[in-house]
């Protein structure tokens, strides 16, 4: 049965783009992901497709031509730490090296085709790391007054304020400088890899979205979770209507050079 909501202000049918999510892996060995990733996707335009956590490079490799965008999810995982050069802290969470090689390998393959991405919680860490950025391994007891950022139940209420650049593609699509999001971390951007720019912090400092600083690309990395509550967010929806719009552009171009916006 088609989603109540599968039609979202603002959205066309006229191409639909392919949309590639990871997936987690659990203690028992399933690939699973909750419902509300395909839900969004297919509610702006998209086909979501979920991708297993396979860290096998021709596997991957042979997904760039049939996807037109990659999103990389939320996990209750950790990145090792290993991969930004670090020890792992005493409260360093699980890690689970199927899921940091899969979206490792995949944002190679999106950086040498031009792939939009849209990177979500663990997603935009996951990018970070790939760019050669680091992370803050346990925001409670790494920084000075931090504010609740593992919100717990309910998922969907919008917990916190974030600060927006002006002018940036998240000021456009929030309608403003400011939103309330929700958040459910305990990491975050530490430094910023290669070619990312900070467009939103929380109140305490900590990065909550990240875009490509070069012209031409769709690479967006935010903190929170849009995909939970979409329905009742008028910034999630426009967020997901936005990497949507890039996938279609992308897979209407035949020369693949990407999609034009504005940082």
């Amino acid at each position: 049965m088609k989603h109540p909501q599968s039609s979202l202000p603002g959205t066309t049918s006229t191409t639909r783009p392919l949309i590639g999510i990871t997936t987690r892996l659990d203690s028992e060995n399933t690939f699973y992901l909750r419902r509300f990733y395909a839900e969004a996707t297919e509610a702006a335009g998209g086909i979501p497709v979920y991708i297993p956590l396979i860290p096998d490079r021709e596997y991957l490799n042979a997904l760039k031509d049939k996807i037109d965008g990659i999103m990389l999810s939320g996990s209750n995982s950790d990145i090792d730490p290993a991969l930004y050069g670090e020890e792992p802290h005493p409260k360093l969470g699980p890690v689970v090296p199927e899921r940091d090689e899969t979206d490792l390998i995949l944002l190679e393959i999106a950086e040498e085709q031009e792939l939009p991405i849209l990177g979500i919680c663990f997603g935009m860490q996951s990018l970070n790391v790939s760019r050669g950025g680091t992370l803050i391994q346990d925001l409670e007891s790494q920084i000075a007054n931090p504010i609740k950022h593992e919100q717990g139940q309910v998922y969907n209420r919008p917990s916190h304020h974030i600060k927006i650049e002006p002018d940036s593609l998240l000021a456009q699509l929030a309608g403003g400088e400011t939103a309330r999001v929700n958040s459910s971390h305990h990491q975050a951007i530490k430094q910023p890899g290669r070619d990312l720019r900070v467009i939103a912090r929380s109140p305490d400092g900590v990065i909550e979205a990240v875009i490509d600083s070069r012209p031409g690309r769709f690479v967006l990395g935010v903190q929170w979770h849009p995909e939970i509550g979409w329905e009742q967010d008028r910034l999630s929806q426009a967020l997901f209507r936005k990497f949507i719009e890039a996938a279609r552009q992308y897979s209407e171009d035949a020369a693949g050079t990407g999609y034009l916006i504005s940082n």
